[in-house]
């Protein structure tokens, strides 16, 4: 686990001096703390750098990166975990491939030149982005695993490509803008990105399953984009309508999911889990204690509301599976104290402070000298446990129930998650002709974001408010979406496909998940999203997903004996954090906050927002009428508003370049 960068120019007169590189390296430094390493082909007008933090071949410098081969035709900056990669490594030594470290990185330079890019994609099974270049094709490859676990952003500039693994990795080259686009702007105030952009002018994400060809022919760049894996659900008339194949698919499920498991727990360092109250963490821990020889140290957040804690049960998961327990409680206004710091890591906006509690944790994991966890998360989104998906089935998958029963059960629904109504679920029904049109409706995990445009619309400053007018985000988010990969799909697999392209990839990998994690040196391994896992439930019937209102039931029996009764019984709860008008202390926190940066001079400098706008908001927020609902959505509102100001305070006002280089000088790193 590490970040990369690097730059590939149409013209070598255009190279770089060495030391940006390091620079680009150094201001990530977080995601690499145990070293550093910089190539280059200066006669071909390229250069990578990588920081390295050690989980694999721990001895010396021997697995330093960035790699390059003997006859110079190669070079490879990775970060990431390839799993199976010593049965692979044992397989291309079997046909004359010799390797140099004990580094799982190390297979890419002998798959590659048997099998071509697209070639050897499908024996590479992890979390991971990397780079490659093949001087012989004068050819740069960015690739990015299958959900987007790992990130990796690109940009064209006038002289070439420049890119990493972070955005501020990006910023710190001399030759990139900083800039919010007027559509990342937009999108960062309702949450939902466009799936590949940023809210920075200019610069793309690789898409997750993609690979980004930069060719270079005649002096002239030339980029593709190809996709090279995807979540391929059969036709609702393929699914499995049979109920008496229910224990194989549990069976199955258990089967992968363990499997899953064992490979990420492959490293050279002790591997932890995060644990919270749900089933998916839990079963994690739960396969992981069997698994290994050893107590399993486990990790908690607690936070002092008890409506929004999940501390008790994941004692009780703690104890039944003798685990070293580790609980970190935190206050309501220490989650508003780091939020600064948090964004500056996430690059991005955020609607809940989970965010800032996910980052505190990886703080407290690192300082007792974990470098690697395992979490839960992709279980939701492979076997259908958010409320979202439940509402989606009811009203769209069901027809063939009782109407009075479909209430009833919609009516629970909205019951036992109206805690989180305004956020998770929307307050009310938002229609999008787009996607209606793309998918025959609009997906509910969307609804409460796509909701939020009536806010976004006001809350541009005036100049990008025009240049905005008639924008249509649902319309620019369903562009995106596969609608070979969407056609003649269950509705249930339909909602499911929609939430991982925008809401897995977009918010909980990124602010929930690498991001916040990385910023403490702290690799994370999502065991659920085992590509092997997912082409496997993609097979189960929606049916046993959801069955009888009970979210991810299939995986619930799976785990049941693992699980305690309590929890085997529970119904899904959204983890998230307090939102701020939920106790005064948090609620004057996030205040002061916004006195530093949405105060008029603040709002005007950056030139982002209507000032005006901005405390109309905060008026209909604190209104005496303002219902719990509409304060959950404008909380949230608030939290990305003020996540613009302090975006645009780090990255585009912060000299970067510079403050790289100053980072690279104290670290004493140089070329």
């Amino acid at each position: 686990m590490c970040g990369i960068a690097g730059v590939f120019y149409q013209h070598p007169k255009h190279m770089t001096d060495p030391q940006t590189l390091v620079n680009m390296a150094a201001i990530m430094h977080h995601r690499g703390p145990d070293g550093f390493g910089y190539a280059t082909m200066p006669e071909r007008g390229v250069g990578f750098a990588h920081a390295r933090l050690s989980i694999i071949d721990l001895v010396g410098d021997r697995a330093r990166q960035p790699f390059v081969t003997e006859d110079q035709r190669l070079m490879v900056a990775h970060n990431g975990e390839f799993y199976d990669f010593k049965r692979l490594r044992a397989e291309l030594t079997a046909d004359g491939a010799q390797f140099k470290t004990k580094s799982d990185s190390e297979i890419i330079l002998h798959l590659y030149p048997r099998f071509g890019v697209q070639g050897m994609l499908p024996y590479l099974r992890g979390e991971f982005a990397f780079s490659l270049y093949d001087q012989a094709e004068d050819t740069l490859y960015l690739v990015r695993d299958r959900f987007g676990v790992k990130p990796l952003y690109y940009t064209e500039t006038d002289k070439g490509i420049v890119f990493g693994s972070e955005l501020k990795t990006l910023f710190a080259h001399p030759d990139v803008p900083r800039a919010f686009s007027d559509t990342g702007l937009y999108h960062q105030l309702i949450q939902t990105m466009v799936p590949g952009t940023t809210a920075f002018e200019g610069i793309r994400q690789v898409m997750p399953g993609h690979v980004v060809s930069i060719k270079r022919v005649n002096g002239r760049l030339h980029t593709e984009e190809t996709k090279y894996w995807d979540m391929d659900f059969p036709l609702e008339h393929q699914h499995d309508q049979d109920d008496k194949r229910a224990d194989e698919y549990i069976a199955g499920v258990r089967k992968h999911l363990l499997e899953a498991v064992q490979h990420r727990l492959t490293a050279d360092v002790p591997v932890g889990c995060y644990l919270s109250g749900g089933i998916d963490s839990c079963s994690i821990l739960g396969l992981s204690a069997a698994a290994s020889q050893e107590p399993v140290k486990a990790f908690t957040i607690g936070f002092d509301s008890a409506a929004y804690d999940e501390t008790p049960i994941a004692r009780e998961m703690a104890a039944a599976t003798q685990a070293d327990h580790h609980v970190m409680s935190l206050n309501s206004n220490d989650l508003y104290d780091h939020f600064e710091q948090t964004l500056w890591h996430t690059e991005r906006t955020i609607y809940n402070t989970l965010g800032v509690a996910k980052y505190l944790m990886s703080q407290q994991v690192r300082d007792v000298g974990y470098k690697v966890v395992m979490t839960g998360e992709g279980a939701d989104e492979l076997f259908a446990g958010y409320p979202s998906f439940r509402k989606d089935l009811f009203m769209y998958g069901l027809d063939h129930l009782p109407a009075q029963e479909r209430a009833e059960w919609q009516s629970m629904l909205e019951q036992n998650n109206k805690l989180f109504k305004g956020a998770m679920l929307a307050r009310e029904e938002y229609v999008s002709d787009a996607f209606v049109a793309k998918m025959g409706f609009t997906p509910s995990c969307l609804q409460p974001w796509l909701s939020c445009t009536g806010f976004a619309d006001k809350l541009l400053a005036p100049s990008r408010r025009a240049r905005m007018e008639g924008y249509d985000a649902g319309q620019a988010i369903a562009d995106t979406l596969d609608a070979d990969m969407l056609a003649d799909r269950h509705p249930l697999d339909k909602a499911q496909y929609v939430w991982t392209k925008t809401m897995l990839e977009g918010q909980i990998l990124t602010w929930g998940g690498d991001r916040v994690d990385m910023a403490n040196s702290m690799e994370a391994r999502p065991a659920f999203l085992d590509h092997k896992l997912a082409e496997y439930a993609f097979k189960i019937p929606p049916h046993l997903r959801i069955r009888k209102n009970k979210e991810k039931w299939v995986l619930r029996e799976a785990m049941k004996g693992l699980l305690p009764e309590t929890l085997y019984k529970r119904e899904k709860f959204a983890f998230m954090a307090p939102p701020a008008h939920t106790d005064p202390k948090k609620w004057q926190a996030m205040r002061d906050l916004a006195q530093k940066y949405l105060n008029k001079e603040a709002v005007e400098e950056a030139g982002l927002l209507d000032y005006t706008e901005v405390q109309a908001l905060f008026a209909l927020h604190e209104a005496d009428d303002a219902s719990a609902e509409l304060q959950v959505q404008l909380d949230a509102v608030i939290n990305h508003m003020l996540g613009v100001q302090v975006l645009h305070h780090h990255f585009v006002k912060t000299d970067v370049p510079a403050q790289a280089a100053a980072k690279a000088k104290a670290l004493g790193w140089s070329a």
